[in-house]
This record gives C-alpha cells, sequence and structure tokens, in this order.
C-alpha cells in the first residue's frame, strides 16, 4: 500500500554540524539531517524530536536541537515520553498533529514499542504517515523501529547461529522491510541475514553510519549520506535450513541477493530493481 508520508531510517551518528564528523560531506547542504529538514518543507518546519529511545534524552534533545538550528530551523520541540500515560496526553497528541516532521533518536528501540506502541500518540503518527505529507526520520534504533518486524538484539559475532538474533514487533510505518543500524561498523552482516531467513517474505536493510535511505510511498528508496546502504533479498534463497536446525546450531543459506548502494542510488522495494547513479554525475 503506498502512504503519503515519507519515511526516513538513519544508520545511527549522523553528522550533526558540531566539527568533530569525518563524514566528508557538507553538513549544510549535504548532509542527512539537511536532506530531513529540506523533505520537511524547509527551514520553517515543525519538527519534533522523540528522545524515548534514549537514555540520555536530555543530552540527546540538546544535540538534536543544536544541529537543526545551526540548519536555520525555527521550530524544534522535544518530546521525551518515559512512561505509556504521556503518550496519551492530548497537549502531546497536538503537537504530533501539528508536526511536519518526527524524528525518533538513537538508544533502545524496544523502549519505543513499549512504551509508544498502540498508544495516542503512535496511532496519530500512523495515521498521518498513512494519509498527509508528513516526514517520519529515525536514526539507530529510531531507525529499526520503523518497520513491522524488528531486530530487538543479538550478538554480532554469535549470527548465523539460529537463535542469535531476536526479533518483535515494531511500530510498523513500512511493513515489507527490516531494518539494521550501524551496519558496517558494528559488523552486523550476519545478524541481518538470520533476520531475512526467519522473515523470507521481507528484504533487509543495513545502514551504516551517517547514511540513511528517503522512501516515498513505502516503495521508491533514494540513498542518502556519506556510507552505504546493503539489501538483503531471500527472494531466491533455495537452501534454508533455519526450520529445522536446533537452537545454536550453524545456519545454511544459499542464493542470498545482496545490492551495495551508496549516495543517490535508488531502489524499488516492490519490483526489487536498482538504479545506480553513473560515475560521472553528481550527487543531489
Amino acid at each position: 500500500m503506498a502512504f503519503k508520508g515519507t519515511l526516513i531510517p538513519i544508520g545511527g551518528n549522523e553528522d550533526k554540524g558540531a566539527g568533530d564528523h569525518d563524514g566528508g560531506m557538507d553538513f549544510l547542504s549535504e548532509g542527512i539531517l539537511s536532506r530531513v529538514v529540506k523533505e520537511s518543507g524547509g527551514i520553517h518546519a515543525k519538527i519534533v524530536v522523540i528522545t524515548t529511545a534514549s537514555q540520555i534524552p536530555v543530552e540527546v534533545g540538546e544535540m538534536y536541537t543544536n544541529a537543526f538550528t545551526r540548519l536555520g530551523c525555527t521550530d524544534v520541540q522535544i518530546l521525551d515520553f518515559r512512561e505509556r500515560d504521556q503518550a496519551e496526553d492530548p497537549e502531546a497528541i497536538k503537537i504530533i498533529q501539528n508536526a511536519d516532521c518526527i524524528m525518533m533518536s538513537g538508544g533502545d528501540q524496544s523502549r519505543l514499542s513499549d512504551i509508544i506502541g498502540e498508544t495516542a500518540v503512535h496511532k496519530m503518527m500512523k495515521h498521518r504517515f498513512q494519509n498527509e505529507a508528513i516526514v517520519i526520520a529515525g536514526t539507530s534504533a529510531g531507525a529499526m523501529a520503523m518497520s513491522s518486524e524488528m531486530v530487538s538484539g543479538g550478538s554480532s559475532s554469535e549470527a548465523l547461529n539460529k537463535g542469535s538474533v531476536r526479533m518483535r514487533e515494531g511500530m510498523g510505518f513500512i511493513p515489507g522491510l527490516i531494518i539494521d543500524s550501524h551496519f558496517i561498523q558494528r559488523g552486523r552482516f550476519g545478524r541481518l541475514a538470520e533476520a531475512v531467513a526467519l522473515h523470507p517474505h521481507l528484504l533487509g536493510i543495513g545502514l551504516a553510519e551517517d547514511t540513511g535511505m528517503i522512501i516515498r510511498n513505502c516503495n521508491d528508496c533514494t540513498i542518502i549520506g556519506s556510507g552505504m546502504v546493503i539489501i538483503f533479498d531471500p527472494a531466491s534463497l533455495d537452501h534454508n535450513n533455519v526450520e529445522i536446525l536446533p537452537e545454536g546450531t550453524p545456519m545454511t543459506m544459499s542464493n542470498l541477493t545482496v545490492h551495495v548502494l551508496a549516495n543517490s542510488d535508488m531502489f524499488s522495494i516492490d519490483e526489487k530493481k536498482i538504479a545506480v547513479l553513473p560515475i560521472d554525475a553528481e550527487f543531489e
């Protein structure tokens, strides 16, 4: 189903304009957060940052307020839900109802599901995403929580031993993906491979740090940022023994299709096709 909103999942550690990031892209014109602002309607957009996933919400809220202010934004609000009843508050619902962009911070993705999942705030976010031209962005945990099937944990070193990856229900903005973050830096190839073996009808999206995707109509993806996006397509798996193995046993998989994409490359979720930026083309 095509929804009117735009999703922007980010792999974590995106450039926030503090001068200590080595991504190699200009923060003001090319950085991921500048693209978030552009997609949201520009510097006068109403941006709401949800810091629920974080254990240091005050510091995280200040970082994003400062970053968006550096980009010229004039209306940035922080919402930090620590208890579920806070996500039922009429004032919070009104803020979500009026936002042009809602960004979920990093931290623990399970906190987002536990504290916000199926509350009035979550339902308003889903309603607006399905019916209005709102941007929902998320970094690290905030990106991982966007999908219906969500990676909730699992050791990278033990991945591809059956049972090493833990899955649970996410926030359900996009049903066809499993999203993992910090993908290159934390060696999460095996973790995401096991996740798609468990759910072979879904695509696995591995986002490197300072890298994201702009997803329109829950289908049309454009890569942004300084790193790579790894896409796992399990549709052609013809040897996947996850169903018959006991817990802790090494898994076997064959014919897992893998795409490695970078800035301005495009991907269609429905058609599972890529469009790679020509070598001599300029980045967006």
